[in-house]
């Protein structure tokens, strides 16, 4: 199932046309999604591989503890840039040392004005687009603006741990105080305004996986 809604200049793509992988893209050269088919075989890993390419991306962080790509990457597309940066998505508290290695490594490779990031997990629901949510606030763009540019780009994005991710980023800004219970304030607005049955996401992702669409 694709869920990508834009392409890498921001304009749409018509109905049906597009890349097959399950990633979107979002803004400032980040994107986000899910991870490759491994469940369909090496041809539609490869199938996703090439529109992962095809749309300019250069590094993939992978937020996954339950499985990595790695090898598959390495060996077919060594150019790439990797990163095995695994987190569970149980709802727990992530932990400022998840963040620092997955936005370091995003940033790193954006000092290259070529390069472009995939965050993404499993289905791209929660541990990617949250991710993605932490290198757009390290890259200047305020908590309410990028919690709506993901929800744009992937409307099935819950961004379950934007919270964690906004309180590392206070923490590794220094925000004074004032502003960051500002932000808390707007982002807990964002998400009563914004709500999703993230429990019937995951059915529809799970149906798709199997080609059930009952």
């Amino acid at each position: 199932m694709s869920v990508r809604t834009s392409t890498s200049d921001g304009g749409a793509f018509p109905a049906g046309d597009g890349p097959v992988a399950n990633i979107s893209y979002i803004a400032h050269r980040v994107w986000t999604g899910g991870d490759l088919p491994s469940d369909l075989g090496e041809e539609a890993m490869l199938a996703d591989l090439a529109d992962i390419q095809d749309a300019g991306i250069t590094d993939i962080l992978d937020n996954r503890i339950e499985w990595s790509d790695e090898d598959f990457f390495r060996t077919h597309a060594p150019s790439l840039g990797f990163l095995w940066n695994g987190a569970d998505d149980v709802g727990q508290l992530m932990p400022d040392d998840w963040f620092d290695a997955g936005v370091g490594f995003a940033l790193d490779a954006l000092k290259d004005p070529e390069a472009q990031v995939l965050a993404h997990c499993h289905m791209g629901i929660n541990r990617g687009p949250s991710m993605a949510y932490a290198i757009l606030l390290a890259t200047g763009m305020e908590p309410v603006v990028a919690l709506t540019a993901i929800r744009q780009a992937r409307p099935i994005a819950a961004i379950a741990y934007d919270g964690d991710a906004l309180d590392w980023w206070h923490r590794a800004d220094g925000t004074p105080a004032s502003v960051a219970k500002r932000h808390r304030r707007e982002v807990a607005k964002w998400h009563r305004d914004n709500r999703l049955d993230v429990n019937k996401i995951i059915r529809m992702m799970r149906n798709n996986e199997t080609g059930n669409n009952e």
